[in-house]
């Protein structure tokens, strides 16, 4: 009996191989034939899901993203389940956007790589932009819950401080990408960790 193919399956598969060949090499180095090669599968069935570069480039970041968000949100949700701190929550999550491991530091390159192409680029832009205000949603939540429990000591304007934020993550997480001595992947999750103490100095009081 014929194997039933999963399409969203083949897509994902597709995707994969763009980012594999983004990661190892550059944006530069995918193309149609490139791509099926790295999947295993031949030119015509990657043109049978994806009509042009374009659009597998499309597909590959909008994947990425989504799986940092997922992860992002999954680690929050543990936190919560374990009744952390929101400090501890908030540094959790924003570590999944550094490169603290190798999985992670390939993601960031990839996604480094996709972030310079969107200018002019609309799609890539649009995937980036929501994928951001994602992240700033969540950031901005878990400040309001912080005021909430005492570990925020006064209101602050949430989405800029949300803003601000990952704005200092993705500013650190360049620098550890382009090799800015001495800056390393542990020193910047250090740094992060400092702010979030500086910003949430307040004991943990969830019965508020």
């Amino acid at each position: 009996m014929p194997r039933i193919v999963d399409h969203e399956e083949r897509r994902g598969q597709i995707a994969d191989a763009v980012e594999r060949l983004i990661a190892a090499e550059s944006l530069d180095s995918v193309t149609v034939a490139r791509t099926a090669e790295e999947a295993g599968i031949s030119v015509g069935l990657v043109q049978h899901y994806f009509a042009s570069k374009d659009e597998m480039l499309l597909e590959s970041f909008r994947r990425v993203r989504n799986r940092i968000e997922a992860r992002v949100a999954a680690r929050r949700q543990r936190s919560e389940r374990a009744g952390a701190r929101i400090e501890r929550m908030l540094l959790d999550g924003v570590a999944e956007l550094m490169p603290l491991d190798p999985a992670r530091r390939s993601e960031g390159r990839v996604t480094l790589a996709f972030t310079a192409r969107t200018f002019g680029n609309p799609g890539l832009a649009e995937v980036l932009r929501s994928s951001n205000a994602n992240l700033r949603a969540q950031i901005e939540q878990a400040l309001r819950n912080a005021l909430a429990c005492g570990e925020l000591p006064e209101p602050v304007g949430y989405e800029l401080e949300a803003a601000r934020l990952l704005a200092f993550v993705d500013g650190l997480v360049l620098h550890c990408h382009t090799g800015q001595r001495p800056l390393s992947a542990r020193a910047a999750h250090a740094m992060v960790a400092a702010e979030l103490a500086r910003l949430l100095p307040g004991p943990c009081d969830r019965s508020r």
